[in-house]
């Protein structure tokens, strides 16, 4: 079946040209079951400084000759992207023959014959499921030879900032957790997190960052302590018991047999990429018979906004 679909190389060529945009763009689509609960900052190329300004400064009774002067209290973070590039050979009829078996071409009725833009947009999403997997493990290697190596995840950034310092529980931005996790304490380790925060943190719509096996843990430790309670009228639970709702589970795959838990806002997560110049880019060339490359450069990059404790809390549990 896929002899009746041929595309010379020109077509490949024409459509990464074309549709430069889109394929830039698909991997940063294709995360979004972890992008939709952080914040995207597009227009980054190489570093930007992000961070809280706050000032001491306060209303008191009227004097007209009440002076005060005021501290400026700059806390500037670095929202790095690094430049990665990828060369992915691929054989033209195996992609489409890939096609034709996938739901993309069957059903919905919006394509009914596979296009070299068609082609090109399978491989530029499955680039997304590395740095899916990277967001929290990466680990910044200039030499290295996949996406785990392109940039610090925020796992990474945490255990330096812990090393640093600057994430202690001195801070008031960290704690953590010595015991096992288990169905019969999770309730208790999430009470135990949500009471430890800094009551204008608590006060915040907040997400705790975590793996699944974590809200399966609470979920059956809530199911036998709160399986009798009117208002337990569901199994799994979309919030920590006590937060008013404000402190939400976010279970993400990639965060599996991940040391951390992270309590924070979504605006304070920052997921950096350029996709606004003319830097990044896409083309296919063919240097073997039957053979092309798929080549695509682009920057990309995570940091937290900041790790005061007002907006940012690190859990530290046993795996």
């Amino acid at each position: 079946m896929a002899g009746k679909f041929k595309f010379t190389p020109e077509d490949y060529q024409q459509a990464a040209i074309k549709y430069r945009s889109e394929l830039l763009y698909l991997p940063i689509f294709g995360i979004n079951d972890t992008l939709q609960h952080m914040t995207g900052r597009p227009g980054i190329r190489y570093a930007e400084r992000v961070g809280t300004i706050s000032a001491d400064a306060q209303f008191a009774p009227y004097n007209p000759s009440r002076e005060t002067d005021v501290d400026l209290n700059l806390d500037f973070r670095e929202l790095r992207t690094y430049f990665g590039s990828v060369v992915a050979n691929f054989e033209p009829n195996t992609a489409i023959s890939t096609l034709l078996g996938t739901s993309a071409t069957k059903g919905d009725g919006l394509i009914t014959t596979p296009t070299a833009r068609h082609v090109l947009a399978l491989i530029a999403k499955g680039l997304s499921k590395h740095l899916n997997n990277a967001v929290w493990n990466g680990k910044r290697n200039a030499a290295g030879d996949t996406t785990a190596d392109l940039f610090d995840g925020f796992d990474t950034i945490t255990e330096k900032e812990i090393a640093a310092g600057a994430i202690a529980e001195a801070e008031g931005n960290y704690m953590k957790i010595d015991d096992e996790i288990t169905a019969a304490n999770a309730v208790d380790v999430a009470k135990s997190i949500l009471f430890s925060l800094d009551p204008r943190l608590r006060s915040q719509d907040l997400y705790l960052y975590c793996s699944q096996d974590f809200v399966d843990k609470y979920n059956e430790g809530y199911l036998l302590t709160h399986g009798g309670i009117p208002y337990n009228n569901q199994y799994g639970q979309g919030a920590v018991e006590g937060s008013n709702g404000k402190l939400k589970f976010c279970p993400l795959y990639n965060k599996a047999g991940s040391k951390f838990m992270h309590v924070t806002t979504k605006a304070n997560m920052l997921v950096g990429y350029d996709q606004m110049g003319d830097v990044e880019n896409v083309m296919v060339k063919e240097y073997a018979p039957f053979i092309l490359s798929y080549i695509a450069t682009m920057f990309f990059g995570v940091q937290f906004e900041t790790l005061d404790k007002r907006r940012f809390k690190t859990v530290e549990i046993a795996v």
